[in-house]
């Protein structure tokens, strides 16, 4: 099986796969839950009608109402109430009564302050920062004694290019579930990019470390050395992926609705970074590796 010789294939289909997220991503950014802009999320069981929730939202002077099917049968309402506590609790009991009357009753209500919100972003962002230079340090130091061609940064820096592409992946698709279906991130959607990447960089450092194994007892070119090493880690990469793939979606089809955005995210995340892991992650290794030939002439 020769992965390296046809690794411009394994780059075009990650290509085709990540531009009309990316696209998506640029033009219509993602859809932010309250965790994130602060509101309220009201959910009810059976299938609301928008107009009817908004006839009732005006009436208390509720801004920035949606209306989303939520699963088989039942609705999330968002909405925007910026008047004082005490009068947000009324009009949450006037709503509640009113829906209730119209046989939608509440199932859960949230509430979320700007403040915490900004707090969430940001420490979300810093956390994705901080583990792609805490990732690149650490192969860095674990690779120091790989035998020549490459440094030991080389892997570091393509182990994060494998997973900017599984969290571009996500963030695309995600981008386009919400500008379609209305889907919004939240907090746990953090929580599942900080488990894709680190599937995805574990995943990742199997094969690069069966590379390093090789370049020290063959004698082979370097192409023919990792795409060895991917031949031989291939079998326990795809076992290990499969395996964790079927538990969410065992999880997707019959956990609660909840948690159905957060293992949607997982089980997108983890089969994109199994896919960059062998047919990304190394391959770049080699593409790497020969440009920095051709340019020393």
């Amino acid at each position: 099986m020769n992965i390296i010789g046809r690794r411009k294939i394994w780059y075009a289909i990650s290509l085709i796969i990540i531009i009309p997220g990316t696209i998506s991503l640029l033009v219509n950014g993602l859809r932010l839950g309250i965790d994130f802009t602060g509101g309220t999320l009201m959910e009810v069981q059976g299938r609301a009608d928008a107009a009817t929730v908004r006839q009732l939202t005006d009436r208390l002077d509720i801004k920035d109402v949606t209306v989303i099917a939520s699963g088989s049968d039942r609705s999330l309402i968002r909405f925007r109430d910026e008047s004082k506590p005490k009068q947000q609790e009324a009009h949450h009991q006037i709503l509640k009564r009113e829906l209730s009357a119209k046989g939608l009753d509440e199932i859960r209500y949230e509430a979320v302050g700007p403040t915490v919100s900004r707090d969430l972003t940001r420490n979300a962002l810093v956390s994705i920062a901080v583990v792609s230079v805490a990732i690149v340090l650490y192969i860095a130091f674990a690779f120091r004694n790989v035998p020549p061609p490459l440094s030991s940064y080389s892997f570091g820096f393509m182990a994060i290019a494998a997973l900017l592409h599984d969290a571009l992946l996500l963030l695309g698709i995600f981008s386009l579930l919400g500008a379609f279906f209305g889907v919004e991130i939240d907090v746990l959607f953090v929580t599942a990019i900080l488990t894709v990447i680190g599937f995805s960089v574990h995943d990742t450092i199997v094969v690069f470390d069966r590379i390093r194994e090789n370049l020290r007892r063959e004698r082979k070119p370097f192409e023919d050395i990792v795409n060895q090493s991917i031949i031989e880690t291939l079998a326990r990469s795809l076992n290990t992926s499969v395996t964790v793939l079927l538990t969410l979606l065992a999880l997707y089809l019959f956990g609660g609705q909840s948690i159905k955005q957060f293992v949607l995210a997982l089980l997108i995340g983890i089969a994109a970074g199994t896919y960059s892991s062998i047919f990304n992650a190394s391959p770049l290794l080699v593409t790497w590796n020969n440009w920095r030939a051709k340019r020393a002439g």
